[in-house]
This record gives C-alpha cells, structure tokens and sequence, in this order.
C-alpha cells in the first residue's frame, strides 16, 4: 500500500495550517510556497478537506484558509479519509457482497488486520500532536 502524493501534501497543508490556528486565515500561496506544492495542485487538495469542515476559507484582502476544526480533533487518518477515501489494501473488505468467496476467504482476515493496524496508527496521531512535532524540527534545524 502506498498513500498518494496528494495526501502526503494534504498532510503538510493541514500541518502549516495547524501552526497558525490561532492567528489570521493563510492564503493558499503563502501555504504553497512554505510546503512547495503548486498553487493549483493544492487546490485541488483542500477541496475534499473543506467539503470534509475541516477547513475554512474567509474572503477578502484579510482572507485565506484556516482550520475549522481544533487541531486536537483532527487525526491523521481523517486527512488521509478525505483524500483518499479507504484504507482498505483489497476492495471486497468494504464490501462484503463484492466477492462470492467472503466467506470461504482465508486472507480476508488478514487484509482487514492490515487496514485496521494502519488505521490505528493513522488515528494516534492529530494535527495537534504533529504541528509540536514540526515546530521542534524547525527549531533543531
């Protein structure tokens, strides 16, 4: 299983805007060009994040993005979910009917495991928990 470079981006997005919770909206190029990711691409990738109500936009000279959510309350696994939809390593484990051999399946169990472990882990960390981990980095470098 390999995540997109979309989430990987929306990740970072999500992280700078983390940083800035408590202070004015960012704009989308000033977001851009900290993470360096193209203007456009990163568009598309707060769409799903704002249809999410993980993120705001505000209009005007003073406007740009900013979290609608506490960073605390946000998880790792809720960006990757809005970008990529599931986790799941073989589709017949989101949907039972998919495959006549559910039942009978002996690796079945064993995809589940892994969706559920990398969900797990995906769940233990929050905006919050990553925005102190990037601020140290930033500070150590």
């Amino acid at each position: 299983m390999q995540l997109s470079t979309k989430v990987r981006y929306a990740a970072r997005a999500m992280i700078e805007l983390a940083l800035h919770y408590k202070e004015d909206p960012i704009q989308l190029n000033d977001i851009a060009c900290k993470q360096d990711i193209s203007v456009k691409y990163l568009e598309q990738i707060m769409a799903p994040l704002r249809a999410r109500g993980f993120v705001r936009t505000q209009k005007g000279s003073r406007g740009g993005y900013h979290l609608a959510v506490k960073p605390a309350d946000i998880t790792l696994y809720d960006i990757v979910e809005s970008i990529e939809g599931s986790l799941a390593p073989v589709s017949c484990i989101d949907n039972n009917g998919q495959c006549e051999r559910t039942e009978i399946c002996v690796t079945r169990n064993v995809w589940t495991r892994v969706r559920d472990s990398v969900k797990k882990e995906l769940e233990d960390k929050t905006l919050a928990d990553l925005a102190v981990e990037q601020e140290n980095l930033y500070i150590n470098n």
